[in-house]
């Protein structure tokens, strides 16, 4: 089909549209509301339909006969563990969990926290909420306990869902003394604490509330899916980087299914029965929606990988799951990819490889620069997808989507707006952009099936936030523009946009340059106060390994570099290199942060033990070359 007349379609007449994808689906109550306008002045979508989430990603397909197909292969390249699950293990596993927490008293509408490694009883313990419509919220495994705490308070969970331990590369990571922590430091008492041992040899401290997770399935009696309401929220889910009270994303039951069974067919071309693998982590919203809920709800086999992109052991993981597995689609970050580029940049270790099998690379988490989009592409010499989205929207709001029609792939463009989302350029007032003109990335309502319900707990803040700044559409936070053939690019968050004496620039723009540079793996560029102009840019680098050239020749070599492919405007006259970038758990380097501590503003207090340790770094750096609010006189 030709995406022009299909993407229309459904700008055209989204009840339509959506209500013949709502039929690929078993309802217990088929909607006859397919979309009303919700009091907030958002969608809800199917309100009156009725089915179970956990039903649609297991028991039809045990219905339709496909018990015996694999549903998750899970590979622990860091404990040397792997297993095969079928769909009818799986199915034996949910229910039975699902009948131990109704024993201990959760019921429709209850919430619960996951805070686990990724190892299958985390999956098992989301379908597990899921089959009782108990609203789970994963926590990223291993946040410190702070972090967990603010997160109770906001969920106030009736149980929490936990292991023994995690394990990052060769690290240790015990988990059960994080949550006592969190339980002592958050206000809502949490009445019971579910622990999975894994049996490595950590130390679990026993609390009066504590269940044992293998006795309480063990001794449970398998239950049913119970129906819910369409509107029902199926979880929340926490946005990175947040300070003070967490902005905690509820997402709906029956729209969500719906959009992500769609997105499965048109966006990746995923068909039942293939492989595929989302290589990110069950607490961020990739996870969620393409390692648990997209692939089971289309009959997939998904990848569950408790591992790095390198180091566990090499820069080959990748690419010996995808032949291991015959992975048909696979999706990372940008920043694996450049890890793996990092260690290997010849990609000898990939030549180890029959990567047959994968027909397309999709790319997200963060804007993707040219230089690594066409290093995986010639690597791989398969299509390589850039796509956008948000942990708001819950699946791909931008992309090529290679099940309707694969179009020619524009490095540095994330694609075209995919079925539902009618996406507009805005300039600061509210206008229509024009062709090639950057502006802010907003789409008009109705948002499509399966987008954010509501912020929990704080329906003001979810107006504030989405809805107010242009009445009658979504606003997105980020910037981009549109060029003569429809492409559109994201340019970054709008706070990325800085400003040099008068000058709107975008760091985005310049961190594309000093990716290019053939010795830089990674870099980000931001801006820091200035006293003369405002505001500079400000760049640091991670090199490649193996790299020869002096920081004071790469650091003239982009300076001039930048002066010619932008201009003297960008007033760019800085390159810092250091080891590591600070992160998100997705992967999203946190720009915001690193300028907060050149301009010596507060930020969040770091969530990992190994996050203190690079910003460290990253302030010694800045000591050394006298950056910012680093100054000798300061110190």
């Amino acid at each position: 089909m030709k995406y022009d007349e299909f993407y229309v379609e459904s700008i055209r007449d989204p009840k339509g549209f959506w209500k013949r994808q709502a039929q690929n689906l078993i309802w217990d109550d088929f909607p006859t509301e397919i979309l009303r306008e919700a009091p907030h002045g958002g969608s809800h979508w199917f309100a009156d339909g009725r089915l179970n989430m956990s039903y649609l990603c297991i028991d039809r397909h045990l219905e339709a006969g496909h018990g015996d197909q694999v549903a998750i292969y899970y590979d622990s390249p860091v404990t040397q563990v792997k297993a095969n699950i079928t769909y009818q293990q799986l199915k034996d596993e949910v229910s039975k969990l699902a009948g131990g927490l109704k024993e201990l008293g959760l019921e429709k509408g209850d919430t619960a926290i996951v805070y686990m490694p990724m190892i299958p009883q985390a999956i098992y313990a989301m379908l597990a909420c899921a089959h009782l419509g108990v609203i789970h919220s994963v926590v990223f495994g291993g946040f410190a306990p702070h972090e967990l705490a603010i997160r109770i308070d906001d969920c106030r969970p009736k149980v929490i869902i936990t292991a023994s331990n995690g394990v990052e590369i060769s690290k240790i990571i015990p988990y059960k003394p994080f949550v006592d922590e969190a339980i002592g430091l958050a206000k809502h008492k949490t009445e019971r604490v579910i622990i999975f041992d894994r049996k490595q040899g950590v130390h679990i401290p026993k609390m009066d509330y504590d269940v044992d997770y293998e006795t309480l399935v063990n001794t449970s009696e398998s239950v049913g899916p119970v129906s819910v309401e369409s509107t029902h929220p199926l979880y929340i889910l926490y946005t990175s980087g947040t300070t003070g009270t967490p902005k905690g994303i509820v997402r709906d039951t029956g729209g969500y299914a719906t959009a992500l069974k769609a997105s499965m067919n048109y966006v990746y071309g995923v068909e039942e029965g293939d492989v595929y693998w989302a290589a990110s982590d069950v607490g961020w919203v990739v996870g969620h929606s393409y390692i648990v809920y997209g692939p089971l709800l289309n009959r997939n086999t998904t990848i569950l990988f408790e591992g790095k992109p390198i180091k566990t052991p090499d820069a080959s993981t990748f690419w010996r799951i995808i032949s291991e597995y015959r992975v048909k689609v696979m999706f990372t970050a940008p920043t694996a990819i450049r890890a793996i580029k990092k260690e290997d940049p010849e990609g000898f270790l990939l030549k180890k490889y029959d990567l047959s099998c994968l027909q397309y690379q999709f790319l997200a988490g963060e804007r993707c620069d040219v230089a690594t989009l066409k290093w995986t592409q010639e690597k791989l010499g398969i299509p390589v997808i850039d796509h956008w989205w948000q942990t708001e929207s819950g699946w791909p709001m931008l992309a090529n989507m290679v099940g309707v029609e694969l179009q020619a792939v524009k490095p540095g463009s994330a694609g075209f707006p995919v079925h539902g989302y009618d996406v507009q350029i805005m300039d600061e007032d509210g206008n229509f952009c024009d062709v090639g003109e950057e502006g802010f990335v907003s789409v008009k309502l109705p948002l499509p099936p399966g987008c954010l319900l509501d912020v929990w707990q704080n329906t003001e803040r979810f107006v504030a936030g989405y809805l107010k700044k242009f009445p009658g559409y979504y606003f997105s936070g980020d910037g981009g523009y549109r060029d003569e053939a429809g492409y559109v690019y994201i340019t970054g968050r709008v706070d990325d946009i800085i400003n040099v004496a008068g000058h709107r620039l975008s760091t985005a723009e310049m961190e594309e340059v000093v990716a290019s540079h053939p010795a830089i793996a990674e870099c980000a560029v931001f801006g820091i106060h200035c006293e003369l102009k405002g505001q500079k840019p400000l760049g640091l680098a991670v090199l490649k390994s193996g790299t020869k050239i002096s920081s004071r020749d790469l650091e003239e070599e982009i300076i001039h570099k930048v002066r010619r492919e932008i201009g003297a405007v960008a007033s760019f006259k800085q390159l810092l290199v250091v080891n590591r970038l600070p992160k998100t758990r997705s992967g999203k380097i946190l720009r915001k942060l690193l300028r907060n501590i050149a301009d010596k503003k507060e930020y969040p207090i770091p969530s990992t033990i190994d996050d203190v340790a690079i910003i460290d770094e990253v302030k010694a750096v800045y000591r050394t070359k006298n950056i910012g609010k680093f100054k000798k006189e300061t110190l």
